[in-house]
């Protein structure tokens, strides 16, 4: 499986996996210039921007650690703009969620990371 194609599979899994738990999808690959967001969703009246790491192997390191400070930044500023596109949008709180899909044992496990880190500038 590419590259693309395992990161796309592993963007439903963890789609299908929020909604079971009681997460509410508002955007999927949300596109802009400046990057993408895999994942916009609602939690109760917390907003939620989601990273998806999905991973066959730890060659290259965690999923995890790929969502370095240059990465953080990238959700943050897209993240802004998407808040800027959608001003009637309520929500009381805000964070941003890694959600992590790993393949590398018999079966995929999903890893929750809610709140993975605050907003960089």
């Amino acid at each position: 499986m590419k590259q693309s194609t395992l990161g796309r599979w592993g963007e439903q899994a963890v789609a299908e996996w929020l909604k079971h738990q009681g997460f509410t999808l508002l955007a999927r690959n949300w596109r802009r210039r400046e990057g993408e967001i895999d994942l916009v969703a609602m939690q109760g009246d917390t907003l939620v921007f989601i990273e998806v790491k999905t991973r066959r192997s730890a060659a290259f390191g965690t999923p995890e650690e790929s969502v370095d400070e240059r990465k953080q930044h990238q959700l943050a500023r897209l993240a802004q703009r998407y808040l800027d596109e959608n001003p009637a949008l309520s929500f009381n709180e805000c964070r941003f969620d890694v959600v992590v899909v790993d393949l590398t044992g018999n079966r995929p496990r999903i890893r929750h990371y809610p709140n993975a880190f605050l907003p960089i500038g």
